[in-house]
């Protein structure tokens, strides 16, 4: 379970997300909010990637104290995600399949059912907005994640590669239990997902069915 105390972010005097106490359990989390709300500072913060007062916690690892433990079970994909452009796909999946520990061969799945072989060797630099929305998908399922932060996944994607998005997320959910958090201004066009809303307004966050 996700566990916020006295969580806040602010840039400067203004609180762009605050939560005082709230825990959330394994689930499929849609979280919701107009443009601004603060979706994207949320996720990044659970992700490590910002600053904030207060604490995170995934079960018994707390991000400020047990940082390296709770990265290595806590993956995320940007909404726009950027790499080295001298590297290739590949490359960049071997470095993190080797941070986050994964299985050898682990990536082989995603990239088919994604359609990334004819690119994945070559350098990042060439690749399409939607190639890297799908190789920054890849490396959020890469090793043995508990907790998947998803920024709005939908961007760039496809039909097609939405629906392969979708059976990652609902195959890693009912084989491993992880939980994921995927944050859209739209609604999510994943009608087999059984989903939970999180909604972000006015700094603050609250959870419906």
């Amino acid at each position: 379970m996700i566990q916020f105390d006295r969580f806040a972010k602010r840039y400067g005097t203004t609180t762009i997300v605050q939560i005082d106490a709230l825990t959330l359990p394994v689930g499929i989390y849609w979280v919701k909010g107009a443009n601004g709300s603060g979706k994207s500072t949320l996720l990044r913060s659970m992700a490590g990637v910002l600053h904030f007062r207060g604490d995170i916690a995934w079960n018994d690892l707390r991000l400020k104290k047990d940082t390296v433990s709770y990265r290595r079970v806590v993956n995320f994909a940007e909404a726009e995600p950027l790499f080295p452009e001298f590297l290739t796909g590949m490359e960049m999946i071997d470095l993190f399949r080797t941070a986050k520990s994964g299985a050898r061969r682990q990536e082989e799945h995603y990239i088919e059912s994604m359609h990334m072989q004819s690119y994945i060797h070559q350098p990042i630099g060439t690749y399409s907005s939607g190639m890297l929305k799908k190789l920054s998908l890849v490396l959020a399922f890469l090793g043995t994640p508990q907790l998947i932060l998803l920024d709005e996944p939908a961007i760039t994607l496809d039909a097609e590669a939405l629906e392969a998005l979708d059976r990652w997320i609902i195959g890693q959910y009912t084989r491993q239990g992880t939980t994921f958090l995927i944050s859209s201004h739209q609604p999510l066009a994943m009608e087999s997902l059984p989903l939970r809303h999180l909604l972000v307004a006015h700094h603050t966050v609250t959870v419906t069915a």
